[in-house]
């Protein structure tokens, strides 16, 4: 068994004790879970090119400060913003984006397949909480988010995994 089915099996059992949705909620979020990511999907590829816009504008912005300070005999004002913390933030979303546009055909034909992309983006998002505290961006007001929020995917992830065929 593949670490992350390992990972899937042990998380399905933590998340069997928790209190399940009715029956006609689960059939309402398998049937509109495929339409939601892909929605989610294109929503977070158009964040991702509108953060890089304005971190570029920022930083433009940045540059241009620096050197009217310097052109008036000071020092620099402002470092660069472009940072680890930003490049990593900019992948981490276009890859939750791609695995959210590549999981709608398998959701919407009910595979497991499908669900496992979902399960992945989750898995990413968890990570990305832990990376992200380590960087002048992060802390642990993202990590304790990352965990809520990664908490939730979880729960709704398992509570219609039934509902996918292998």
């Amino acid at each position: 068994m593949s670490a992350a089915g390992s990972l899937e099996k042990t998380l399905g059992s933590l998340f069997k004790g928790a209190p399940k949705l009715p029956e006609n909620a689960k059939k309402v979020l398998v049937q509109w879970m495929p339409w939601l990511n892909l929605v989610g999907g294109l929503f977070a590829l158009s964040s991702v090119y509108w953060l890089y816009h304005w971190a570029h504008v920022a930083n433009s912005l940045v540059n241009y400060t620096n050197s009217l300070s310097e052109a008036f005999g000071g020092t620099k004002v402002v470092s660069s913003r472009w940072s680890v913390g930003i490049w990593i933030s900019l992948v981490v979303l276009a890859v939750e984006a791609v695995l959210f546009i590549a999981a709608f055909p398998g959701l919407r034909d009910r595979k497991k397949a499908g669900w496992n992309l979902l399960f992945y983006a989750v898995l990413l998002n968890l990570v990305y909480g832990v990376v992200v505290m380590f960087t002048n961006y992060g802390g642990g007001g993202n990590l304790f988010g990352a965990l809520i929020g990664s908490a939730i995917g979880f729960y709704f992830l398992f509570q219609v995994r039934d509902a996918y065929s292998s």
